[in-house]
């Protein structure tokens, strides 16, 4: 699939150029298509039918999201966010008073106020792992930092707010040597990163459709390893999660299914498909080096203003580019893009970055970019920007 393609499945609206998945990246042609097909379908003969009549559109939903990150069917749920999905992951885990959690500065505020909740109402203890002098998580520190009251590893893979790309794999293998439950946070990686849960030894993962993998909002999926699930009680279950198999009695979902509702958005389920089955016709690898090599060639032409600064963290970096001018502020530079019709968005302290406060850091701007973007959006952005 060629660039010329992917532009052209592109939509524009009033000539923005997209350089911002905060929100959501504009879906390929082919994925709002299939959303609107059954949409039109459940308005022709209902909700019920139309489900029904795409059940096999709903299965390889879970053929398509295993392949993607190298699990097997049964290791997935379909879910509504990443947000959800990891909280269906860590309310699922069992906790006593005393329990220890390891996690990184970079770690996504909604995902650090579930362990906030958790910390008081089933008296578990956070603890921070420094990074090291390129930012991301300290390895060696993190598993020094190992005790027998250790219960989870939770990280964030790629931060909303910065271009860094934590060692997940590594972290990985200090928690299987360990035994420790190991929960990632990989919303901003799955769809531009070539993400294999075997390699990276995780136990849970979360994902979200609306950003890099272009899908509809309303969807995600959770990853859950097949050997882990029975150690999950779902925080709550309904008949699609569980079968009742008497007055007083259900059983669980022996697949990550018991982690979904029977109510759901179907279209919005199709259209991920639809998104997941395009990004692998283009193919991961591909998606991931074209993305790096874009970002890497706008942070070299930023570091070139005199008195701008990037703000990318870690030994690895992604599509994620942070930055700050001298003359003025994170807000009026977004503000003056956007003016331009070039979409970015601010990386503000409460929108995500734990670290924002000891690095006397409150706002940046963030231009994340996706495959379908090249070297003439780039060279609107630099235009405006100087």
């Amino acid at each position: 699939m060629n660039i010329t393609r992917l532009r052209a499945d592109t939509p524009s609206c009033e000539s923005y150029v997209h350089f911002n998945n905060a929100g959501a990246s504009p879906a390929p042609e082919p994925v709002h298509q299939a959303v609107l097909r059954h949409l039109e379908l459940e308005r022709q003969i209902g909700g019920y039918a139309a489900q029904e009549a795409a059940e096999w559109d709903l299965a390889a939903f879970y053929t398509e999201a295993a392949a993607l990150i190298g699990a097997e069917t049964e290791e997935i749920a379909f879910v509504e966010n990443a947000t959800r999905a990891w909280d269906l992951a860590f309310y699922g885990l069992a906790f006593e008073p005393g329990d220890h959690v390891l996690t990184h500065g970079s770690e996504y505020v909604s995902n650090y106020l579930a362990l906030l909740h958790r910390a008081k109402t089933s008296g578990i203890r956070i603890e921070l792992v420094p990074s090291d002098a390129s930012g991301q998580v300290d390895v060696a520190a993190l598993e020094a930092m190992i005790t027998p009251q250790t219960k989870l590893i939770a990280l964030t893979h790629v931060p909303a707010n910065n271009g860094l790309v934590n060692p997940a794999e590594t972290v990985g293998a200090v928690a299987g040597r360990h035994g420790i439950p190991y929960l990632l946070d990989a919303c901003q990686s799955v769809g531009q990163l070539d993400v294999d849960v075997r390699k990276l030894g995780c136990d849970m993962l979360c994902a979200t459709g609306r950003k890099y993998l272009r899908a509809p909002r309303g969807t995600g999926f959770l990853y859950v390893r097949r050997g882990f699930i029975d150690k999950l009680e779902p925080p709550f279950v309904d008949l699609r999660s569980a079968d009742w198999t008497a007055p007083a009695a259900y059983t669980l979902k022996a697949t990550a299914q018991r982690f979904e509702t029977w109510e759901r958005h179907v279209a919005g389920q199709i259209g991920l498909t639809e998104a997941i089955r395009y990004a692998r016709g283009i193919g991961m690898p591909v998606i991931e080096a074209r993305i790096s090599d874009l970002a890497n060639a706008l942070r070299a032409q930023i570091a070139d203003i005199p008195g701008a600064t990037v703000h990318d963290l870690g030994h690895r970096r992604c599509g994620i580019v942070t930055f700050l001018l001298p003359s003025e502020d994170a807000v009026q530079t977004a503000a003056r893009l956007k003016s331009a019709g070039i979409m970015v968005s601010v990386a503000s302290q409460g929108l995500g970055r734990l670290d924002y406060e000891a690095s006397e850091l409150t706002a940046l701007v963030r231009a994340s970019l996706h495959y379908f973007n090249d070297d003439e959006d780039i060279f609107r952005f630099m235009s405006t920007l100087k």
